[in-house]
């Protein structure tokens, strides 16, 4: 009998560890059997027809209908794999929303989710009828429901309707979009332009009075000097006078050492060599002459070597896939040879210049419809994330504008004569600067017409830590609360900023597959295992801002931790549909944001490293703006 006993426990024992190893399995996302069918998320959420939905789940290989609330069935999708359903929403959605259903010929299974119907609202413009606008400006629409426009026709420079895609937009939210006027294909006169929807709406335009841009500016090359020789370094008789070395492996044989980041860029991107020299032979080779880079010295004629016409050279220089890249961290760089000298080396990016200068555009937040009036120690003007809505908040902030608002500086239109201004959390906790602001405080300007803007920043203020939780209240007495916005600056009469790339892969780390070769440390805490150090002041940059991956995949699973797995950002992986942070690009690309602040991960990455690690992906670019 004890034998029994003493069998069946550690057949108990068995099964229980066989559970728990399914358990881990499944939670990593490293794989799992196959569960049946089932509907996991799905997004947008809300919808028009004709909106394209993605849905994920589980068994979708032999899904043969999808229903829609409301009892609209449709066998016409796309099964993008089992785990992935592509398909437009049809008409006749009920208006109360609902459940989706998918179904195989033997089984079915219904979302968790609730789809709702939406259906898109202009109320107004930043340009009115009459106003002009030229080239290259951008226009603000203002709405509910903006999501759903998917075009815009204008009247090109021969008095035809282009359609603008709403891809082209410069930015598109649920309560406000921006678009850009053509620079030079633009109708000169006054004409009425038109917002489409995916559901057919067409919706006017103001009247405007178009033109063409006087000067629709131009990209340019700009050089940034990596190094240039003072005169000290002379011509080039088969020495090892241009010696390069990194700043992790100096050992005082170099003529000058290279900072980490900036080398790292010298091995990932193209850079160049200004060559002095009537008839250069050129060698680039390792300190040990150990690799020659292309096999073979260089010589006016060959392809990567541009004959200025003014007694220099240009040579340009990619070290990716070539043997010497692997060698050049332990034996440097060195530029050896005869006949020469070399003047400078620096790397070459393309910037806009010129189209009427820089220009200020207010991003909306949120606007007062008028519904909400004069504060007098109220708690009206309240606000809170979409992560913690209680329903108390006058706004629900979508998260990734949240985010922005705590780690960017933005700004309020207060209406009133003598306001009296605390900026406070919904608990009445913890006051912003520490005290109330009045007329005459450096962060309030008078606007000279009844209103002043109010400047928000608040990084290293202890109301920061308690937003999440607590809210964000605006109270006081003596004013009302008209909009809140961000201010983007766009340059060159209406060119995007341009990024700040703080790490760009060239390939040859390959796909994400639950694998730690993406990991990231910050200059100061090195250990050998990432695949790049950031330089400390992109470091802190990250950590308090909000910054972006660029990924190639159809499918990605993502999980954003730290070098020990430890910690999850947001606690959670992204995946299509899963969350407005992670945007497809519709090339194959996809942009995920991040914001580490108030996240349990923000205080472990200085040890700990930060990690891209999940599926099916592979990471290309980061960056922030």
């Amino acid at each position: 009998m004890k034998n029994i006993i003493n069998y069946l426990g550690a057949l108990l024992a068995v099964v229980l560890i066989g559970t728990t190893f399914t358990a881990c399995s499944d939670d990593d996302g490293i794989g799992s059997a196959d569960v049946g069918l089932g509907i996991k998320t799905f997004f947008p959420t809300k919808v028009v027809t004709n909106q394209p939905i993605t849905i994920n789940g589980s068994g979708f290989l032999f899904a043969q209908e999808v229903e829609f609330p409301g009892g609209t069935k449709v066998t016409d999708f796309e099964v993008v794999s089992n785990d992935m359903i592509r398909i437009n929403a049809p008409s006749g959605i009920a208006a109360e929303g609902g459940k989706i259903i998918v179904r195989s010929a033997d089984d079915q299974a219904e979302s968790r989710q609730s789809l709702t119907l939406g259906h898109t609202k202009v109320t107004g413009f930043s340009k009115q009828p009459g106003e002009g606008a030229t080239g290259g400006e951008l226009i603000t629409v203002f709405g509910t429901d903006l999501e759903f426009i998917n075009g815009l026709e204008l009247l090109d420079a021969d008095s035809v309707m282009q359609l603008i895609d709403h891809k082209d937009f410069y930015r598109k939210g649920t309560n406000n979009l921006i678009f850009r006027v053509p620079q030079k294909n633009i109708y000169k006169g006054s004409f009425v332009g038109y917002l489409h929807t995916y559901d057919g709406q067409k919706i006017a335009l103001p009247e405007l009075a178009y033109e063409p841009a006087a000067d629709e500016g131009h990209m340019e090359i700009v050089k940034t000097i990596i190094w240039k020789n003072d005169g000290s370094l002379g011509e080039i008789n088969w020495s090892s006078d241009y010696r390069f070395a990194p700043e992790s492996n100096s050992t005082g044989e170099e003529c000058y050492t290279v900072p980490q980041d900036v080398w790292d860029r010298m091995k990932a991107e193209t850079f160049y060599v200004t060559i002095k020299g009537a008839s250069p032979q050129i060698r680039v080779t390792s300190g040990w002459w150990s690799a020659t880079w292309t096999g073979d010295d260089i010589f006016p004629g060959n392809e990567h070597l541009e004959d200025l016409g003014d007694g220099t050279y240009k040579l340009a220089i990619t070290l990716a896939g070539d043997p010497l890249l692997d060698i050049v961290d332990a034996q440097h760089l060195l530029f050896t040879g005869g006949g020469y000298t070399v003047d400078e080396i620096f790397f070459e990016t393309e910037e806009w210049v010129g189209g009427g200068g820089d220009q200020e555009v207010k991003v909306p937040v949120w606007t007062n419809g008028g519904t909400l009036g004069e504060i007098n120690w109220s708690s009206d003007y309240r606000f809170a994330p979409e992560s913690n809505s209680t329903g108390e908040e006058c706004y629900t902030v979508p998260q990734d504008v949240w985010e922005r608002m705590k780690a960017e500086t933005f700004y309020v239109t207060i209406k009133g004569a003598s306001p009296q201004i605390r900026v406070t959390s919904g608990w009445w906790s913890a006051t912003w600067t520490g005290e109330d602001i009045f007329p005459g405080n450096e962060r309030l300007e008078d606007l000279g017409d009844g209103t002043y803007k109010l400047t928000v920043n608040f990084a290293g203020d202890p109301l920061l830590d308690l937003l999440d939780a607590q809210h964000l209240l605006f109270t006081g007495g003596g004013y009302t609360v008209e909009e809140i916005y961000f201010i983007d600056i766009i340059h060159g009469g209406g060119a995007a900023k341009e990024p700040v790339i703080i790490w760009q892969g060239d390939g040859s780390a390959g796909a994400v597959s639950w694998s730690g070769q993406y990991r990231f440390s910050n200059a100061e805490s090195t250990t050998g295992e990432e695949i790049y150090a950031i330089p400390m002041d992109q470091w802190e940059i990250i950590k308090s801002g909000t910054f972006y991956l660029d990924l190639q995949a159809e499918d990605p699973q993502i999980r954003v931790t730290t070098g020990w797995w430890s910690t999850t950002w947001t606690g959670a992986d992204f995946q299509p549909g899963t969350s407005d942070l992670l945007k497809d690009n519709g090339d194959g690309t996809w942009t995920l944001t991040i914001n580490l602040s108030g996240d349990p991960i923000l205080d472990a990455i200085d040890v700990e490293h930060l990690l891209f690690t999940g599926d099916r992906y592979t990471p290309l670019k980061l960056y922030y703006y």
